[in-house]
């Protein structure tokens, strides 16, 4: 136990386990470590005390006695995304709030902000309906909209962020309320991609979109092929439709030789699926291919992403290009000591205006570098992913929910939104009752 995390005094700490009903640690109890650990082992995470909120009357005690104290509430449902910036606060953990409602008349849900992404598709699944669900089944589906929000069908559909159709949240007097377009738009346009520091959001209702069928999978080539392999990518995205999206990835585990996939979702059959994707076909036959039709429950099998917590360091970048000289560079050298280089096709309905704080996506490709510090050293991956970077056409920006511990909104959001949204988290939570992984003030 270390100072920092020693900022509630005994009877504080006695006050706040009789304020909520649900489960605090605070430093010194087995298990609060764990409690107050991020989804992302790298990131180390100090806290006053952990809460898991047992439901919305949890959050509103807890938020009455974090202004009466003057200690902070950082909110995560799981930890994923988290920027260690929590010294001194209370982690409310609101993964509890797992309620899910279909409306399937209407393709809408209802869900709270603990639900994952896997647990609402295997629930619109039974409809043939589907929410707007990224790579990983594990994330928050509340977290991923805080932060604008990439998925398989961004291109489709938009960001995540413009499906939430209402938000229920707890102001920062300890107010439950529900917003809307119609009702406090301003708070509304902010919790739609601006981050979680204006109010704390504990249910989310969502329109769902119509997938009667869905065709996707890995396809998977030792990395000599890379270049051929990258070539057939740029061409299939030159021309795909915005039903189709399509994914590069570059591997390199240790003690396996390096490979490259390509991984992908149409909305549609599989037999217009393969016609779109001719140029990959008339590539060499590939070590494996999964492609087949999907239910949407089954998303998370494509790029099998892992479902327990792990360290890892990260960097993304936004691509205005990928000409041959992007090619070149992507491929001038092998990826390790990083584990993966993804390159996500974007555009499409991403591109469009947008009454969201990142607004229309401007470019059309984004690049996503990992490494691990249990299988690297921190300095070397560092290192390789700014040669990386530094060696692409970046525009300067990224997506909020792929910024890193270091980086803040101000490197993901247009200077008038950010503005924007300093105003408002200024009027809103004046005492800085709340504080997200990334704030509009930092």
């Amino acid at each position: 136990m270390t100072d920092r995390h020693s900022l509630l005094s005994t009877a504080q700490a006695t006050e706040l386990r009789a304020t909520v009903r649900g489960r605090t640690w605070v430093p010194g109890d087995d298990g609060f470590d764990h409690a107050r650990q991020p989804w992302n082992l790298a990131i180390d995470q100090p806290a006053a005390a952990v809460v898991e909120a047992r439901d919305v009357t949890d959050v509103i005690a807890l938020v009455h006695f974090a202004a009466a104290t003057g200690v902070s509430i950082a909110t995560q449902p799981n930890g994923h995304g988290a920027s260690g910036r929590t010294a001194g606060a209370i982690l409310l953990r609101t993964a509890p709030l797992a309620d899910i409602e279909i409306d399937a008349e209407n393709r809408l849900a209802r869900i709270g902000a603990g639900v994952s992404s896997g647990e609402l598709q295997r629930a619109t699944a039974a409809y043939g309906l589907t929410a707007l669900p990224g790579s990983s089944p594990v994330v928050s589906v509340t977290g991923v909209a805080l932060g604008g929000g990439l998925s398989w069908f961004g291109r489709a559909f938009g960001w995540v962020a413009e499906s939430v159709t209402a938000l229920d949240v707890v102001d920062a007097q300890g107010r439950a309320a529900r917003v809307d377009a119609e009702h406090d738009a301003e708070l509304f346009w902010a919790l739609r991609g601006g981050g979680g520091d204006y109010a704390i959001v504990t249910g989310v209702e969502i329109a769902l979109q119509e997938a009667p069928a869905v065709y996707g999978g890995r396809m998977l080539w030792d990395a000599s092929h890379a270049p051929a392999v990258a070539r057939a990518f740029r061409e299939v995205t030159a021309a795909a439709p915005d039903e189709l999206t399509l994914w590069l990835e570059l591997m390199s585990f240790p003690g396996a030789n390096p490979l490259v996939a390509i991984d992908l979702t149409y909305l549609g059959p599989e037999a217009t699926g393969r016609e779109l994707l001719s140029a990959l076909e008339a590539l060499p036959a590939p070590l494996s291919d999964s492609r087949g039709m999907l239910s949407v429950a089954e998303l998370g099998s494509i790029t099998a992403e892992p479902t327990d917590p792990s360290p890892g360091m990260s960097r993304a970048e936004l691509l205005t290009r990928l000409d041959d000289d992007a090619i070149t560079a992507l491929l001038a050298e092998p990826i390790a000591p990083l584990l993966a280089v993804q390159v996500r096709h974007l555009g499409g309905a991403l591109a469009q205006p947008s009454d969201t704080p990142h607004g229309a996506l401007a470019e059309p490709y984004g690049v996503y570098l990992l490494g691990s510090p249990g299988l690297a050293d921190a300095t070397s991956i560092i290192d390789r992913q700014q040669r990386l970077a530094d060696s692409l056409p970046t525009s300067g920006h990224k997506p909020v929910t792929m910024l890193r511990a270091n980086e803040g909104l101000a490197d993901a959001l247009p200077a008038d939104s950010l503005e924007r949204l300093r105003q408002i988290k200024r009027e809103r939570d004046p005492q800085g009752v709340f504080r997200a992984n990334f704030s509009a003030l930092v």
